[in-house]
């Protein structure tokens, strides 16, 4: 049966990837909860939302990379929707990989902003949604966590560790009336691939990837790579041999 998400929370709402799931949420009237820590970006998604149709939109303003600050801003939105349906996670950075080599703490940067936050996050919805029983919980991966490379393995690192997470959670929440979604976009054109070298058939909108997010959502999917033809590449790339993959100038 197709599930229906009326009363949503949407961590980092200000992405891209984000926006456009929360848009298609809206426009069937959702009520939307939107966390991020920009203000005035937050302010112009949630009145872009109302104007596409939301229930209600509200708005939390917080830096997610303060772990310190999760508890208390998954019980604000509990107050500001009630019993949610979903919540999905969409912060995280793509950092420069020889810029984290020079610099160690641009690394940790990145892994707490791609991992230890997210993870910490979803400790507590795990707990909020396994006690009431249901709901839907999704955090935006990447096909870069499925095999290191050296182009960019502090950041496939961290999303190679939430994928591990996640698994684990959906193990766990499994029999608790508690659905987990790990997405795993490609190549995405957003703000945050700005600075890459754009174009041909591996690159993707965010319109595209937002669809393909609520359509996981909507059939109970446990795992979605988006678009799909990333299943297939990363099936070949896990499977290489390392004396070859070592060589590879990915």
């Amino acid at each position: 049966m197709k599930r229906t998400f009326e009363r949503v929370i949407v961590f980092g709402a200000t992405s891209a990837i984000a926006q456009a799931v929360a848009r298609t949420l809206a426009a069937r009237g959702a009520r939307v909860h939107l966390v991020g820590r920009d203000a005035t970006k937050l302010e112009a998604v949630r009145a872009d939302l109302l104007a596409r149709g939301a229930a209600a939109a509200t708005v939390a303003v917080a830096d997610l990379d303060d772990l310190a600050l999760h508890a208390g801003l998954v019980e604000g939105a509990w107050v500001a929707l009630g019993q949610p349906d979903a919540a999905l996670l969409a912060q995280g950075v793509l950092p420069d990989q020889a810029g984290c080599e020079a610099d160690t703490s641009r690394a940790h940067a990145a892994m707490i902003a791609n991992f230890l936050a997210p993870a910490s996050l979803l400790g507590e919805l795990a707990n909020r949604f396994e006690a009431q029983g249901h709901g839907t919980l999704v955090a935006i991966g990447s096909v870069a966590g499925d095999r290191g490379r050296k182009t960019n393995y502090v950041y496939g690192a961290a999303k190679g560790g939430l994928a591990t997470f996640l698994q684990g959670l959906r193990g766990r929440l499994h029999a608790k009336g508690v659905h987990v979604l790990t997405v795993k976009p490609g190549f995405v054109d957003t703000p945050m691939t700005a600075h890459l070298p754009k174009g041909g058939p591996l690159w993707a909108s965010a319109e595209r990837v937002g669809d393909g997010i609520v359509r996981a959502m909507e059939r109970g999917a446990s795992e979605v790579y988006l678009p799909g033809f990333w299943r297939l590449i990363l099936l070949v790339l896990r499977h290489l041999p390392e004396a070859i993959f070592i060589r590879l100038k990915i």
